[in-house]
């Protein structure tokens, strides 16, 4: 089947401490001893990102990579993605990562390791970037609406809980007509598809949430929804 597992933050990058959620992306390969790529395009291949990475997943059970289009580690960047089981996706800037993957034709790669059932996960612009829309500080000093790759329908936003301006920027968006319904996570929240279809939301953190956002009578409303905390399933 075809996955995404889009995290409103945390995990490695967050939560080096508690591999709940990176545990659990593992878990979703077919294969005993996953090959998991990273792309921290969004952070402009920051290599203390890429090097946090690999501290943490180097000690996982998994084959650990990276690719970036700062340095590629091959003139053919299609073959490299497609021999992957995970694509692992950094935060960042979501308008720079949309923009460049176009460039490169990466976001088409990636449909195509998609459509072939190599799971996809990210974090905040790494998440939101799966969506059709999502909140983001990706054009300036204020949140706005971004068009993003449409894998999944709806808009999303991460840091829900984390950021104090996140939740009344969504809600001014949805209820301006300038985004569309959607989901919000927390930090240590995941949403998990399977054929385009929510499967579960996972938490690596007790109480953390997630919220469907939406318009009722022309004002934005949150409607709680309670993880599955992996701390109870471990």
């Amino acid at each position: 089947m075809k996955q995404i597992i889009a995290l409103g933050g945390g995990g490695f990058s967050k939560e080096p401490e508690n591999p709940l959620l990176d545990n659990y992306i593992l878990k979703q390969s077919s294969s005993a001893k996953p090959k998991v790529c990273f792309i921290p395009t969004a952070s402009g291949d920051s290599e203390g990102y890429i090097q946090r990475f690999y501290q943490a997943f180097e000690q996982l059970n998994c084959t650990a990579s990276h690719l970036s289009l700062y340095k590629p580690p091959t003139l053919d960047i299609e073959d490299y993605i497609m021999d992957k089981d995970i694509l692992y996706v950094g935060g960042g800037n979501t308008r720079n990562l949309v923009t460049l993957w176009k460039e490169w034709k990466l976001d088409q790669y990636i449909r195509s390791a998609y459509d072939s059932e190599i799971v996809l996960a990210g974090l905040s612009a790494g998440s939101i970037c799966w969506f059709e829309e999502g909140v983001t500080g990706s054009l300036g000093v204020e949140l706005s609406s971004l068009r993003a790759l449409g894998f999944l329908q709806g808009s999303f936003c991460p840091h829900y809980d984390d950021e104090s301006e996140r939740r009344p920027s969504f809600h001014k968006l949805l209820e301006s007509n300038q985004i569309g319904s959607g989901y919000a996570a927390a930090d240590g929240v995941a949403f998990h598809y399977r054929d385009e279809e929510m499967y579960q939301v996972v938490s690596s953190r007790p109480n953390a949430l997630a919220y469907r956002v939406e318009l009722v009578n022309h004002e934005a409303v949150d409607i709680p929804i309670k993880p599955i905390y992996l701390g109870e399933t471990a």
